[in-house]
């Protein structure tokens, strides 16, 4: 008679097909990217009020701001940078929050405060996510086309070509500048009119006009009526009356001005591979596929039309990072599948049995994958990272369904039996139905407690932690209900008859044991003592010792290298500092191509003109690990070329920092209400922390926006000339900066038409006091007649948080953990002795780190709680919970000591691995469990029969998890360092576990049971 599992095997066979046909059409059309979707918590706005001082910056805008951003809701933290004319103002909420919500708040206190706030004052607000930066660029360059030309390139051809790619937020051109049509007045001229710039302008902009006026309808026709009045080319400009002196005498534009075409003036500078580029960032829409989208942006750029001149270098491509992870995951799956292949044939002998595990995982994948897709999620590095990690877990799943199928068939034989029908094999696989729902819950359990954590740490792991569930619930309902049918049928007794021959090795195995455990247990407390002390020491030393950090290092084929010249320089002051910069990267033989923002930056955000970054993209291949390339690098920089500040850091690490809070590790925030104070204690605190060994790039927080010329009116001289302090301010702009009087219409272009005084009039400070100027009369004077000019020191930019002035003095670290470091900081900044009106917060990545690493012991305290209880409701016995809780924490303490003996830091996917430690020795400690008696005392003759059977399943459960992991414990590919320290955490977690498991675990429940008779009434 038919069993209901015999009777299901129909249906459930079809479920398989479809749920794995399901799985590889989900896994085809799964996004790919960096990093699972994480809403940060952060919105930025952007201010742009023209050109002003700071201190008054700060008044009359920053400060109003941040009080309105105030009552935005929700707010948690809100930090503000004021510079010259710019500011940036940062709003931190709760992790978890409506950051859509938060960003329309935020943009209704805005525009409920810009109509106090000076004219022309223009703020964009941003969330911070990770779009701000771009997943792929490129560079146009020409040996025959200006920047102004590529530039119109980029915008006429390539901005229309890449903005229709699918899934493609946004288009971004760097450098070159837009083209403009200059008007140079001439000022001999316009005295002798008694015509002033302000009157060009304002002709200029009347001139050029199209306005409607209405519709008419006649003789069954609708016209629409224009005025219209349109300004089309330099000649018409050039034609354009105005009305001069008191007389009213026309002249055209061209008797006053000269007419020529120009650029908008442009104070930044992008180079790549050391010429002159025109750089164009590709942004992805939230949700994005990267590698989708680099293949398309790459084909559409062949096809673009761009002329044969141009040559397009990519300088930047994440799609390379991402394939590089996504590969490596791969290829630690494929191997780690192999390899555990070889230890089931070693230990079973059956082609039968690889073939069944190996037709198993992959359809345990391909339903995972569709769980991925139903969940919305992505192929990332965690979710990848889930798989790989999942591999040896599914797989033993398998061999311990296998394993006990075979045991009994094993059995039967020695008896003299026949191998057994397909019933009796399903019977023997329900035995194994409450040891495997226990012992995957043991590690599904263990990840529950990741939904009650935020931040960086809950949005990764909860990517990985889903991934990992779905793939365990797949493979638990596979290896109860699909396995065993399978089994029955393939399975011959010559499979038992295989698994009897390797019994040879496993026999000698077994007897070695047998002669170690058993006066282990008859010396049990002695025993359990002795290792317990010498594992908990070993564990206590190694978390002394182990260096901490927070997110894993990883090789991404690239970093940022910021730097900063001297306050104020000019750009070709700065320009030549970097020229020295160029030939120090080129001559690295490691360095494949480089891009330079001068005055801007790769992710955007406040810069001055004497600050950028270079984006250096390495090789690909064999090559010197990039941390090595980046600290010679920034040796040489730091020698080779004084005046210029840098800092160094991998995109992704420069990212994260940026999304959360500030990109280094090391942030000493410094407040007081007296400047002078905190200036210099901000530069005490520099000196000192630059000197730890390993502290590098430090910068104590006095940003200089430069220098200032200011031109000061003298009101009553002003008036005896007819003007007044706004008059003059709007000649002087017009003369100097230039005035935008209207826009020409050239195609789909508006080209701006600028009016300023001839460059021989303002290109060196002490002419700009002989700059005429003209009265309402008609009559010419000079600026000197009626202010004073003199030039300010540099002005430096105002940092507030939560309105609170504060300088931050913030470093990097070379050679050295974040723990230590960070320590020996917090030692050196307290034996400073600051003023008392100094008050000393610390940030960085280092207060991320702090919060990550008080949420992973939350997690990893709840994971113990959740075996404990699950291992009593299963076994309901006190003791065993104990002896097997005592078990996972001896295994976490030889998890330390690996960590330390292979200089891994303890950072967030180490405590990760180490949380799954807890999990895997439950799950293999309830098999062990499982074959004692419940009802009856333990003895060292069960204890022993039970260890003989278990051998077998935890040596082969415990060698497949290890070598499936040992691929991504090497890092032996690019992208791999993420999921390193997770991967080594579980190997030695696992290495210690066997024997603790198979001796200590027997030891401590003989040792619990002796202590409980004793205590016993007689």
């Amino acid at each position: 008679m038919k069993t209901n599992l015999q009777r299901m095997a129909p249906a459930i066979g079809f479920a398989v097909i479809i749920l794995t046909l399901g799985g590889v059409l989900a896994a085809l059309n799964l996004p790919v990217s960096l990093f699972p979707h994480i809403d940060y918590p952060r919105v930025v706005v952007s201010i742009d009020a023209g050109d002003r001082d700071a201190g008054q910056m700060a008044a009359e805008i920053t400060r109003p701001v941040e009080i309105a951003l105030r009552g935005v809701p929700n707010v948690t933290r809100i930090r503000s940078t004021t510079s010259r004319g710019s500011a940036e103002v940062e709003l931190s909420f709760g992790w978890g929050d409506d950051m859509v919500a938060a960003k329309l708040a935020t943009q209704s206190a805005l525009a409920a405060l810009t109509p106090s706030l000076p004219s022309g004052t223009q703020i964009s607000v941003m969330r911070s996510d990770p779009t701000q930066f771009p997943v792929f660029g490129v560079a146009l360059t020409s040996k025959t086309l200006d920047q102004a030309a590529l530039r119109q390139i980029a915008e006429l051809k390539v901005r229309p070509a890449l903005t229709g790619v699918a899934q493609v937020a946004s288009v971004e051109v760097l450098g070159g500048s837009p083209r403009d049509i200059e008007v140079d007045v001439d000022p001999a001229r316009l005295s002798a009119l008694g015509l002033s710039v302000t009157d060009v302008t304002s002709a200029l902009g009347k001139a050029n006009q199209v306005a409607g006026l209405g519709r008419i309808e006649d003789r069954h026709r609708l016209y629409l009526v224009l005025a219209e009045n349109r300004l089309a080319n330099q000649k018409d400009l050039a034609a354009t009356p105005i009305k001069a002196g008191p007389n009213g005498a026309l002249v055209s534009l061209g008797q006053i001005a000269s007419i020529h075409p120009s650029t908008e003036p442009n104070f930044t500078r992008v180079t790549s591979n050391g010429s002159n580029a025109v750089l164009i960032n590709i942004h992805q829409a939230l949700n994005g596929d990267t590698v989708k989208i680099v293949k398309a942006v790459q084909a559409r750029l062949k096809v673009a039309g761009l002329p044969p001149s141009v040559t397009v270098t990519p300088f930047y491509d994440q799609s390379e990072l991402v394939v590089g992870a996504a590969n490596s995951v791969r290829d630690a799956i494929l191997l780690g599948a192999l390899l555990a292949g070889v230890v089931l044939f070693l230990f079973l002998r059956s082609f039968r049995l690889m073939l069944i595990t190996g037709l198993m995982l992959p359809a345990v994948l391909a339903a995972t994958c569709l769980g991925l897709m139903a969940l919305h999620l992505s192929f990332n590095m965690m979710t990848l990272g889930g798989m790989a990690a999942a591999v040896g877990l599914v797989v033993d799943d398998a061999v311990v369904m296998l394993e006990h199928m075979m045991r009994r068939m094993q059995e039967r034989a020695q008896r003299g039996e026949k191998a057994g029908n397909d019933r009796d094999l399903l019977q023997a696989a329900a035995e194994m139905g409450m040891p495997l729902y226990g012992s995957t819950g043991a590690t599904i359990i263990v990840f529950l407690p990741l939904a009650f954590i935020s931040g960086v740490t809950g949005g990764f792991f909860k990517a990985l932690a889903v991934t990992m569930v779905a793939a365990l619930a797949v493979s638990l309902l596979y290896a109860r209900f699909v396995i065993p049918l399978v089994a029955a049928k393939w399975l011959r007794e010559k499979d038992a008859e295989a698994a009897e021959r390797a019994n040879g090795m496993l026999g000698r195995l077994i007897s070695a044991y047998g002669k170690a455990s058993e006066p282990l247990l008859r010396r049990a407390r002695l025993f359990v003592l002795v290792v317990a002390c010498l594992m908990l020491s070993l564990g206590v030393l190694a978390w002394m010792h182990v260096p901490s950090g927070f997110m894993p290092k990883m090789d991404e084929g690239g970093f940022i290298l910021d730097y900063k010249a001297q306050s104020g320089a000019a750009l070709t002051d700065t320009n030549r500092l970097l020229r020295q910069v160029e030939q120090i990267i080129t001559a690295t033989p490691e360095v494949a191509s480089y891009s330079r923002r001068t005055g801007a930056q790769l992710g955007g955000g406040l810069t001055e003109a004497d600050e950028g970054d270079y984006f250096i993209r390495l090789k690909s291949g064999r090559r010197r690990n990039i941390e090595d390339v980046m600290a010679e690098i920034r040796q040489k920089v730091q020698t080779q070329v004084p005046g210029l500040e840098i800092e160094t850091a991998q995109l992704m690490e420069d990212l994260i920092g940026d999304l959360t809070a500030v990109p280094q590790p090391i942030e000493v925030k410094l407040f007081s209400d007296d400047p002078a104070e905190l200036s210099r204690s901000a530069v005490r605190v520099g000196d000192a922390i630059s000197k730890i060994r390993g502290v590098v790039e430090v910068v104590d927080g006095q940003r200089v926006a430069g220098d200032t010329i200011r031109i000061q009116v003298d009101p009553a001289l002003a008036a005896q000339q007819g003007l007044d302090p706004q008059a003059v301010s709007e000649q002087l702009q017009a003369l100097i900066g230039g005035t935008v009087a209207t826009q020409v219409r050239i195609g789909e272009q508006l080209i701006s038409v600028r009016v300023r005084g001839p460059q021989n009039l303002r290109q060196r400070a002490d002419m700009l006091g002989n700059l005429p100027l003209t009265a309402p009369d008609g009559h010419a004077l000079r600026v000197s007649q009626i202010a004073t000019v003199s030039i300010l020191a540099g002005q430096k930019q105002l940092t507030r948080e939560d309105l609170a002035p504060f300088d931050a003095v913030t470093a990097r670290l070379e050679g050295r953990d974040l723990g230590s470091g960070m320590k020996a900081v917090r030692a050196t900044v307290q034996g400073l002795h600051l003023p008392g009106s100094v008050r000393v917060e610390y940030g960085g990545l280092y207060a991320e780190q702090q919060k990550s690493f008080a949420d992973m012991a939350m997690v990893f305290t709840a994971a113990l709680l959740l075996s404990a209880l699950l291992l009593t409701v299963l076994f309901q016995r006190l003791s065993w919970t104990f002896a097997t809780l005592l078990t996972v924490l001896l295994s976490v303490s030889a998890v330390l000591g690996g960590l330390w003996l292979t200089g891994i830091e303890l950072d967030i996917s180490a405590l990760m691995g180490l949380t799954m430690v807890v999990g895997m020795v439950t799950e293999l400690a309830i098999f062990f469990l499982a074959e004692l008696p419940t009802g009856d005392p333990v003895t060292i003759e069960s204890l022993h029969e039970a260890g003989q059977k278990r051998l077998r399943p935890i040596l082969m459960s415990a060698l497949i998890a290890v070598l499936t992991l040992a691929p991504l414990a090497l890092s032996l590919s690019r992208g791999a360092g993420l999921q390193q320290p997770l991967a080594t955490a579980i190997i030695f977690g696992l290495v210690a576990a066997v024997p603790l498991l198979l001796l200590f675990l027997p030891a401590c429940l003989m040792t619990l049971q002796q202590v409980s008779q004793q205590k016993e009434p007689r």
